[in-house]
């Protein structure tokens, strides 16, 4: 069964206070993306438009695709109605083929387990036409390393509130269980709630599978001068 992340009021909460991660990374992979011309630009989990503003802007043909019905429309809003958004959830639809494949935010962590992220990142390699360009990030194992008994987190802005605990049942898992708060439109506060269930790869076996399908990349800490939280890792690299 499919899980279904990023539901209404999370969706809206994500929209309205977590965009900081894509315009700090957008200016390097803009770079990443200088070759790119008027190719295709392949967006995974796109949410509400926050990196996809910034390739539109500069003037790159995008296809963003997300796995949240709610995050597309919310996307749809900010981006407008020529935007090319599509849902398609990794790693089983099927995927054009791009000239640039990027996602920032970790998307692909969202899938099941090892297995699933390495077809996933196998489908990415197939779909890159020759001198493709990936960019994405993704958690490592030590990301859950590092966080093991980090406290709660909350938030409350005005038209909105937060509650986050956070646990690692295994090595190659972290999990967020999130309580929202949201205007119920009548004068009271509508609560919401998911998990979040990411899994950990160990990142340096990815150069070694991309090889296998004609990706020379590399795995680091940054997309250009953004340096990435502690245990997610950039992986960028070109199709031969």
């Amino acid at each position: 069964m499919r899980v279904s992340y990023y539901q209404r009021d999370l969706a809206f909460i994500h929209d309205r206070g977590y965009g900081l991660h894509a315009d700090r990374c957008a200016p390097g992979i803009l770079e990443l993306l200088s070759g790119v011309g008027d190719g295709l630009v392949l967006e995974f989990g796109c949410g509400s438009g926050a990196l996809t503003r910034h390739l539109l802007a500069a003037g790159l043909r995008v296809v963003a695709t997300d796995a949240s019905a709610e995050m597309l429309v919310l996307a749809r809003a900010a981006l407008g109605p020529d935007a090319d958004l599509r849902r398609l959830a990794l790693p089983g639809d099927p995927l054009p083929a791009a000239d640039a494949i990027v996602s920032v935010g970790h998307a692909i962590s969202y899938l099941p387990g090892a297995a699933a992220v390495e077809a996933a990142l196998a489908a990415a390699a197939g779909a890159l036409r020759p001198g493709g360009v990936l960019a994405i990030d993704i958690l490592d194992l030590d990301y859950g390393q590092i966080r093991a008994g980090e406290p709660p987190f909350a938030r409350v802005e005005e038209d909105w509130a937060i509650i986050t605990t956070f646990a690692t049942p295994a090595p190659d898992r972290f999990v967020r269980d999130i309580t929202t708060f949201v205007p119920d439109g009548a004068g009271a506060w509508r609560r919401g709630g998911e998990r979040h269930e990411n899994v950990l790869v160990d990142t340096s076996r990815i150069p070694a599978l991309l090889a296998g399908h004609g990706v020379r990349a590399a795995v680091g800490t940054s997309f250009g001068d953004a340096e990435l939280p502690a245990g997610l890792r950039s992986v960028t690299g070109r199709k031969d």
